[in-house]
């Protein structure tokens, strides 16, 4: 922000008058300014946060493209490792790797169909995946 000296005399004794207030005051100030113009002084970060939950659900609706990661071997490791080389082609050592290297994605950009066949498979096999 520029320093005071640069600002009219207007704004500096708005300033003045501001810096003044209670903070009860200041959000009765914040409230009939954003009535008045139309305005919300929320960052958008902050409303982006507020409404995430319901943006999440629309977004997993639209959504055609899908990414099946998973998060842990669980106790069967070899079981997880035989499923990830069926569902990738990889060889052992780079399922291996796959898996012990988890959180990682198996497979990117596929359909919600085939995700959640492969959850399914992966599951079963006692791995912890999540679709995203």
């Amino acid at each position: 922000m520029s320093d005071e000296g640069d600002l009219s005399p207007k704004v500096s004794e708005l300033l003045d008058s501001i810096g003044g207030l209670t903070v009860l005051e200041l959000a009765d100030l914040v409230k009939a300014l954003e009535d008045k113009f139309g305005v919300s002084a929320a960052a958008p970060v902050m409303m982006a946060g507020a409404a995430g939950g319901g943006a999440e659900e629309e977004e997993e609706e639209e959504k055609d493209s899908f990414d099946v990661v998973i998060t842990g071997p669980g106790d069967k490791k070899i079981q997880v490792i035989k499923v990830v080389r069926e569902i990738t082609s990889l060889g052992l050592k780079e399922a291996k790797a796959l898996v012990d290297e988890a959180p990682k994605a198996v497979k990117e950009g596929i359909t919600k169909q085939e995700a959640d066949e492969i959850h399914a498979k992966l599951s079963e096999a006692g791995a912890g995946v999540e679709i995203k």
